[in-house]
């Protein structure tokens, strides 16, 4: 959007990501259907992606995907029986990065 359409009050045309869809929410779906202690840390919408969602499990093998918000977020865990968080606020957990360190692809020289 030019600076005009901001000063004439235009509405954001979104990010230069794509919107969620309904394999994304089946993904998550089937994730916490098939892991135990899944947790899900909503980040926000940026200039360039629409707001995800990351679910943790008790294991720290996570995933991320595209929701249609904040409420889509706190609807998604209520009807999965998972808390959720704010990214932003609390942070990721340990157990995350330390299942990623383990899982990288090996490097090739």
């Amino acid at each position: 959007m030019g600076l005009f359409d901001r000063l004439r009050g235009r509405p954001r045309r979104g990010t230069l990501d794509r919107g969620s869809q309904r394999a994304d929410l089946s993904h998550l779906e089937a994730f916490v259907a098939s892991r135990r202690g899944v947790e899900g840390y909503v980040e926000p919408r940026t200039a360039v992606t629409e707001t995800t969602i990351v679910l943790v499990a008790a294991d720290g093998e996570w995933t991320r995907r595209r929701i249609d918000g904040p409420d889509t977020a706190r609807r998604l865990s209520r009807d999965l029986a998972i808390p959720v968080y704010d990214a932003q606020v609390t942070g990721y957990p340990q157990r995350m990065r330390d299942w990623s360190k383990d899982h990288r692809p090996p490097t090739t020289r």
